[in-house]
């Protein structure tokens, strides 16, 4: 194997990448025709807003919860059971459109139902990786290539998604999202582990409890975690804007919103290539430090530029940036904890990372329609820089490994 593809050298990992490689396209496929669809039926950034915000909020509320189910039962279970919830959301968010009976209100709560599935989803997804290599010194490749998965749909969905919507509509995209979740399904179904006993026997609010005081005790991992959020809430809501930038300020349709995400996630797919080809821990951490600031710099270009091909540039250098430091973070916290605590280590990275992004979609949303997108976007990119550089000052300190 290349050395960027070391983790599928371990069976169980080949199967599990292959299903997520057809899923995860299908995924952002669905995200993206949900969000142009609300944007076509409202011509509302407050819809857009509230449709993010209802998508990830549940991942804040109860991902800590979906933690302790993580440490407590079978992982490949788990996860067999979202897959299969998910797919039964795309399949009726389908029926819905394609019989024209979608409303804004209707999006937003199929939106919620998916968040809610994702709050278990999400943290199993990220600790299952620990059990699917065989030797332990490939987990920060298979980390990184999860984020490659991730960020390879995110780029080849929404120009799909663009497409599609264009020729046929958004209800294609949901049919074929559905279809999509057959493939992960079929590779949870094939992986062979070998049985665990429970990781955690304490009540579920004990065991929170435990998981959290033992990130909180360790300065890496707090550190980490709070960057994790502050981008979360300060740069990732761009994403859900960007169809009022495809719309009326580049004066554009789906297609030019595909290719503005696809550009956003051309930039995390080169970010994930670079974790997943050098990802030697200690290097990972200098590029978190130089990524952290970046992520704001790129996100106020971006919002100020008049120009189109100057914001595609830009928009590239966020996505970059952002799954530097975000996906990062995620290698040196997977490095450092241990597995006893690891799914409710990573449902804390998760509520970090999708569970407080709603709050920063709900907020942007917000003030977008009452001072104007560009303006706000610009203002939150500065605080994510100042931020970011406050990181950098404080992660000079070495940081204790875990005992």
């Amino acid at each position: 194997m290349p050395a960027f593809l070391r983790a599928l050298k371990s069976r169980n990992y080949r199967l599990y990448f292959a299903g997520q490689l057809i899923s995860l396209a299908g995924t952002w496929m669905q995200q993206i025709a949900m969000i142009w669809l609300a944007y076509r039926l409202s011509n509302s950034a407050f819809v857009l807003g509230t449709i993010g915000f209802a998508s990830q909020i549940p991942i804040l509320v109860f991902g800590s919860f979906g933690g302790v189910w993580v440490d407590r039962f079978d992982r490949r279970r788990l996860m067999i059971w979202t897959q299969a919830v998910a797919m039964l959301q795309a399949v009726l968010l389908a029926v819905l459109a394609g019989f024209g009976l979608v409303t804004p209100a209707i999006l937003i709560g199929l939106a919620f139902l998916l968040g809610c599935v994702n709050a278990l989803d999400v943290p199993v997804r990220q600790a299952i990786a620990v059990q699917l290599v065989d030797d332990p010194e490939h987990l920060p490749n298979a980390i990184a290539l999860n984020s490659m998965l991730m960020n390879g749909g995110r780029f080849v969905g929404p120009a799909l998604a663009g497409i599609v919507v264009a020729s046929f509509g958004e209800t294609a995209c949901f049919v074929l999202n559905a279809a999509s979740y057959l493939a992960v399904l079929l590779a949870l179904v094939a992986i062979r582990l070998e049985p665990a006993p429970p990781r955690v026997q304490a009540p579920a609010l004990q065991a929170l409890r435990e998981g959290v005081a033992y990130a909180v005790a360790h300065p890496f991992i707090r550190l980490s975690l709070l960057l994790v959020a502050s981008i979360s809430f300060l740069a990732t809501p761009y994403a859900v804007m960007l169809p009022v930038f495809a719309r009326e300020i580049f004066g554009g349709d789906a297609r030019t919103y595909g290719f503005l995400v696809g550009s956003a996630g051309a930039g995390s797919l080169a970010g994930s290539l670079l974790l997943a080809t050098h990802g030697e821990p200690r290097r990972i951490a200098r590029w978190v430090a130089w990524a952290a600031p970046a992520v704001g710099a790129c996100l106020a270009g971006f919002a100020l530029t008049p120009w189109h091909w100057l914001a595609t540039a830009l928009l590239m250098g966020v996505g970059f940036a952002v799954i530097l430091a975000v996906a990062g973070s995620n290698v040196l916290i997977q490095t450092r904890v241990e597995d006893a605590f690891r799914g409710r280590v990573m449902a804390l990275y998760s509520m970090a990372f999708l569970g407080i992004a709603p709050l920063g979609s709900f907020a942007v949303g917000s003030f977008g329609h009452v001072l104007g997108i560009r303006d706000t976007l610009a203002a939150c990119g500065i605080a994510s820089l100042l931020c970011g550089l406050l990181y950098r000052r404080v992660a000079r300190r070495p940081a204790p490994a875990v005992t």
